[in-house]
This record gives C-alpha cells, structure tokens and sequence, in this order.
C-alpha cells in the first residue's frame, strides 16, 4: 500500500515499512519521527509546526514520517497507538523522548535540544 502522505519538504523523509530498517539504522544524527495519518486533525496541525522544525534543525537533526496505515508494521514496532506520536531517537538509534498527541512547539525544541546538545 502507498503512502498517501507526502513528505512536506525536501528536508523530510517518508519512512515506511520498506526502507524504515534503513533509515531508522543510519545513526550520526538524531531523528524525530512524526507517526501520523491522514485521516488525523491533530496530525495536519502539527504539520507545519514539524516542517519547521526540519527547516530549523537541519543538519542537526533528521525529520521522518511515518504514515501509521500505510506502514503498520512501523507503527508496531514503536508501540505507537494513537497519532500522532513523536518519537525521537538519539544518535546510537535508541529512543530518547516521546510525546503523544499535538505539542506545543516550544516542548518539541526543549526535547530536541536534549538529543542534539
């Protein structure tokens, strides 16, 4: 099944469950993982909010999303049950924080800052 959700900028990737080993695995660089649907209010308020923070951080952090219909296994393998969910791994691919529901921006930078020193 495609991903119906594309990417909002250049500056983030669409994980899927074909390429999410892959992606996930690179390391180097902390990644923010935005699990969403299309379906999801909350999700596309939190969407520019996110491209914003891609815009903001890159080179110091790498943005995914990962569309939880589309991808379920993805999905499964965080424990994500409800969207949208972030979830930031650290640079050794651990994860470090996690939010559920939408989030102030403010909270999404404290936490960033926490992974990108």
């Amino acid at each position: 099944m495609p991903d119906h959700r594309e990417p909002m900028s250049e500056l983030i990737v669409t994980i899927d469950d074909g390429n999410s080993e892959s992606e996930i695995s690179r390391g180097g660089t902390p990644l923010l993982l935005d699990f969403s649907a299309e379906w999801c209010g909350p999700c596309k308020q939190m969407a520019p909010i996110i491209e914003a923070v891609a815009r903001e951080y890159q080179g110091k952090l790498r943005v995914g999303v990962v569309d939880v219909e589309a991808s379920p296994q993805t999905a499964a393998r965080f424990g994500v049950l409800s969207v949208p969910t972030f979830v930031i791994l650290a640079t050794d691919g651990k994860e470090a924080i996690r939010f559920n529901g939408a989030v102030p921006r403010r909270k999404l930078d404290e936490a960033i800052g926490k992974v990108t020193g």
